[in-house]
């Protein structure tokens, strides 16, 4: 498999040059030369296939040779060793728990198989890199974050010989366990409080990724959901939805509509890519809170581009991980569609949800369900109970649980008015002092550090 940047103007990149460069010279986002197409038996048969064949299956015709058959089922099955629930929520609607890793969120798949792809690319490529530029054989893994991102590329990569991460956040705008996620590990991770918000992080990381100057000192990469090593995973649980979800009466009628928290676009964007693969989806739902750049876009006849909804600052709230006012992967998802706004809308549709209207729908499935959403969850539920509810009545859903509740407990705690059980992963950081270098807004600061510390 072959990969093309979408501004075109970069030379042709295998998975491997993909992954290690994460973003094509041209600053234009990698995407594959081909959709593959899933044996039909996989879909047909998928209840009796195990998680691991079936994420071996999914991703290898994504990798081809690059990575060797044995190497890559081993890589899958570390990736994915956690459960990944669809658990009932109501009669019509189901929660895809997607917290049961690590670090309690939905990008540790990501996080973990793309550790595991550069960990496996680096050691093979040291004997050849011997004799070369020892500094340049680090490879460093810059990447923003704003919120879960940070922890599982923390973890993912903790320790990985020939790495070091750096993790720019923005200062109060994300969870306070959040936070210890990315601060508390130390070693070859490096935490950056930026004096900013996520785009400003987000632009700071794109600016370093474009510096001539400081890409001829040091080797990066980024671990953002624009790299393909991140993005393509993501794939597995969507499948594994819909092996629970036909293997259960929720599946007699018919594929489900998938409603996704969204913010930066890339989790539903490997949904997307997972159903032109083969994969029975009825619909897709981006649920986003107050950052509502994609759903004007969709009220739209599609004749105004993208750029012309995009933020310049993203608008602060409860749901801090969607935070984000230009949404990086959507251009992936145009793609998909070969630019068709029509077919985009037949199978994609897009809403806002405000922060009292998140506050009430968790409040409410506590009351009446006794399901507890983090502030997430709470606007995928939302978004997806009012497609149903003006739908037809036959219609069922899921809608992506991304973060387990506690990463938010100072919100819903309050909103439930009960107290959260704290998992032992958490516990055993929360008292961990926090190791993080502050960092002005200012992109000079940030190339400072990164040659000061780095090279």
């Amino acid at each position: 498999m072959n990969y093309y940047s979408l501004n075109k103007q970069s030379p042709i990149a295998s998975f491997k040059e993909a992954t290690i460069l994460g973003q094509a010279p041209d600053k234009g986002l990698y995407f594959p030369d081909c959709i593959p197409q899933l044996d039909k038996d996989l879909i047909s048969n998928i209840e009796n296939i195990s998680n691991e064949e079936i994420a071996f299956r999914v991703i290898q015709p994504f990798i081809g040779t690059e990575i060797k058959e044995d190497e890559l089922y081993r890589i899958v099955t570390e990736t994915i060793n956690f459960p990944i629930p669809l658990v009932p929520v109501t009669e019509n609607i189901s929660s895809l728990e997607l917290f049961h890793g690590p670090t309690l969120a939905f990008k540790d798949i990501g996080a973990r198989f793309m550790s595991r792809c550069l960990g496996y690319f680096v050691k093979e490529d040291r004997e050849e890199a011997s004799g070369k530029n020892s500094k340049k054989e680090k490879i460093i893994v810059l990447v923003a974050t704003s919120g879960d991102t940070g922890g599982a590329v923390a973890n993912g990569f903790y320790n990985v010989d020939g790495v070091e991460v750096v993790i720019l956040y923005p200062s109060g705008k994300v969870s306070s366990v959040q936070e210890k996620q990315l601060t508390t590990l130390g070693k070859n991770i490096h935490a950056l409080e930026v004096n900013g918000t996520f785009d400003d992080c987000q632009q700071m990381v794109k600016q370093a990724f474009t510096d001539e100057e400081l890409n001829k000192q040091l080797f990066l990469t980024s671990a953002n959901s624009i790299n393909v090593a991140r993005w393509l995973p993501q794939q597995f649980y969507y499948f594994f939805a819909y092996k629970q979800w036909k293997d259960s009466p929720l599946g007699v009628g018919g594929p489900p509509v998938i409603s996704v928290p969204s913010g930066n676009f890339g989790n539903i964007c490997a949904g997307i890519l997972a159903h032109m693969s083969g994969l029975p989806v009825k619909h897709f739902i981006a649920a986003c809170n107050s950052n509502d750049v994609v759903p004007r876009f969709m009220q739209t006849d599609g004749s105004a581009p993208l750029t012309s909804f995009i933020s310049t600052k993203a608008v602060a709230t409860i749901s801090n991980a969607m935070d984000v006012g230009n949404p990086s992967n959507f251009i992936r998802i145009l793609e998909l569609f070969h630019q068709q706004f029509p077919q985009l809308k037949e199978k994609f549709s897009s809403v806002s949800i405000t922060d009292e209207e998140t506050k009430e729908t968790m409040k409410r499935v506590y009351d009446q369900f006794d399901y507890t959403l983090d502030p997430h969850g709470a606007v995928g539920f939302l978004a997806l109970e009012r497609y149903l509810n003006g739908g037809p009545q036959v219609a069922k859903g899921m809608f992506l649980e991304t973060a387990h509740p506690v990463k938010f407990y100072d919100v819903v705690e309050p909103v439930l008015n009960s107290k959260i059980s704290i998992p032992e992963s958490v516990q055993q950081i929360i008292n961990l002092p926090k190791k993080a270098h502050w960092l002005e807004n200012d992109y000079k600061e940030l190339k400072s550090f990164l040659i000061n510390k780095m090279y």
